[in-house]
């Protein structure tokens, strides 16, 4: 693989807003350390350069509905979108320490999803 300096990203990456105007992927980010926000960052790039998927980078969830796993220092950040045309809409974010993405983290991303579409 080329490094990303040689070529364009084949995905944009956006923040979704809500309603409200915030941005809560934006949020959880800047709540991370520094030392945690590079290796999502970083991961979020690379995927945005790899698409379509076939890393162990990405996972889907469901349809339209991506996770791009990041280690940090708490465990495992994953950083949940969709995809639109030729943008990476970044959904929801979380750090766990297992493996299941929960429910409620799944329902949320979900709801911004569908409110997505439909503005």
């Amino acid at each position: 693989m080329s490094e990303p300096g040689d070529r364009k990203p084949i995905l944009s990456a956006v923040f979704c807003a809500t309603a409200a105007g915030n941005e809560p992927v934006r949020e959880w980010l800047l709540g991370l350390s520094r030392d945690d926000r590079r290796p999502v960052g970083f991961d979020i790039k690379t995927a945005r350069y790899g698409w379509p998927p076939g890393m162990s980078l990405i996972r889907k969830l469901e349809p339209d509905l991506w996770e791009v796993r990041s280690h940090v220092n708490d465990g495992i950040a994953r950083t949940l979108f969709t995809v639109t045309g030729d943008k990476m809409v970044l959904l929801h974010g979380i750090v766990k320490k297992s493996q299941k993405t929960p429910a409620a983290d799944l329902k949320t991303a979900k709801q911004r999803l569908t409110d997505l579409t439909e503005r």
